[in-house]
């Protein structure tokens, strides 16, 4: 029974592909969480396709998809999730901002609607329940499993997430500016946290980026130690950054700070 946490969607804003991106992938936010053997999902970007490839042998049970916001790199892979197609899966789907756009059933039914999309949300044979909840609620999901959520600053909204399973713990903070000289609300679940994911498209160097709702790595190092993490990954790579950047980003972390790291798809971390 472990607490894992494997990466398939690392890329922010839009998908990005060829030899230059090959290392640290080009999929939109993804991240598995198994815990218990029971797989939260974080973010349903392009990388949840190829999870959901990965599922189709598996033996059949339930699963929770936890999505952050509605934005299309944070919900395009869901028509293209497989278990959504076999009626022996359970999948409950939960989402912290998205009530007052008829909550979040409504709003994945309206992106696969003929316009966008040829397969509607009702040829979906899974049992697929939808959560909505309020930014800042506690839930007890699973086997045992409290998620903490938190509202982040982004337009439209967005939900940070902090899993806790067994004295384990998993933040997972992305679509997040942080406001300089103020206390930013994914504090509030970074405190003391085992391993958190960390939205750091941009970087200080970065210029007019300012008011684009994204965070630097930079930023992303700060907090960590502020909130006392023992380890951060970053996290929503922006489309631009290619694996030379983001070695050259990586680099300029851990001499920050060692106990920093960038994601790259299909890595996973046991904590």
């Amino acid at each position: 029974m472990t607490f894992s946490v494997t990466f398939w969607g690392v890329r922010g804003s839009i998908a990005c592909s060829g030899d230059a991106f090959a290392r640290y992938g080009g999929n939109t936010a993804c991240v598995e969480a198994q815990i218990g053997g029971t797989s939260f999902i974080l973010d349903a970007g392009t990388g949840l396709m190829p999870l959901g490839r990965s599922m189709t042998g598996a033996e059949p049970a339930a699963c929770h998809l936890l999505l952050s916001h509605a934005h299309w790199d944070h919900i395009g892979g869901f028509p293209f999730f497989a278990p959504c197609y076999d009626p022996r899966w359970r999948i409950h789907v939960h989402a912290g901002n998205m009530s007052a756009n008829g909550g979040v059933r409504q709003v994945l039914m309206r992106q696969m609607s003929a316009l966008y999309f040829p397969v509607p949300l009702s040829a979906m044979a899974a049992d697929i329940r939808f959560a909505d909840f309020d930014p800042g609620e506690t839930l007890i999901l699973g086997d045992g499993v409290t998620v903490r959520t938190a509202p982040l600053n982004h337009p439209g909204g967005c939900t940070g997430y902090r899993l806790e399973w067994r004295g384990k713990s998993l933040a997972y903070i992305t679509d997040n500016e942080v406001r300089p000289g103020s206390d930013d609300p994914a504090l509030a679940v970074m405190q003391d946290v085992d391993l958190v994911l960390f939205d750091a498209a941009y970087t200080e160097a970065d210029e007019g980026r300012k008011g684009w709702s994204h965070s630097t790595w930079q930023d992303g190092v700060r907090l960590a130690r502020v909130a006392g993490a023992k380890k951060l990954v970053l996290i929503h790579h922006d489309a631009a950054h290619d694996d030379a950047i983001m070695d050259r980003i990586e680099r300029e972390a851990q001499d920050r700070w060692p106990h920093a790291s960038a994601a790259r798809e299909s890595a996973n971390i046991v904590l």
